[in-house]
């Protein structure tokens, strides 16, 4: 059984950088898509990004040029790197794995969340 868990949320000023990372185990995480969420009090969960299993990466029109999703298979980790950041960025962020990303886009497995805030 897949488990997931999300590390490196924080305070982080507008135009700053934060790193989020997510640890798999459990699975076979080289053969799964995976996927970076996010979702603010009182709003609708929304897809960030999403990297295939050759490591291709997809962006919500919101984060393009800003973020950049990857993976190091042999750590069974996914990243999110997250630069020039806005107040509107701050939300639970989630990761997920789609254990059959050939099929449907559908997530299997999901971790716990990691807060993001971009005050000052």
């Amino acid at each position: 059984q897949v488990q997931l868990v999300e590390y490196g949320g924080g305070l982080v000023q507008p135009e700053g950088s934060l790193t989020l990372s997510c640890a798999a185990s459990g699975g076979t995480f080289s053969s799964y898509a995976m996927a970076w969420f996010r979702q603010a009090p009182g709003k609708e969960r929304e897809l960030v990004a999403r990297i295939s299993r050759a490591g291709s990466g997809t962006y919500t029109d919101s984060v393009k040029g800003r973020f950049t999703i990857s993976r190091d298979n042999a750590k069974n980790t996914l990243y999110l790197r997250m630069n020039s950041l806005k107040p509107e960025d701050t939300a639970v962020y989630y990761c997920a794995a789609d254990v059959y990303p050939d099929g449907r886009h559908y997530y299997d497995y999901w971790g716990q969340g990691t807060q993001v805030t971009v005050s000052l």
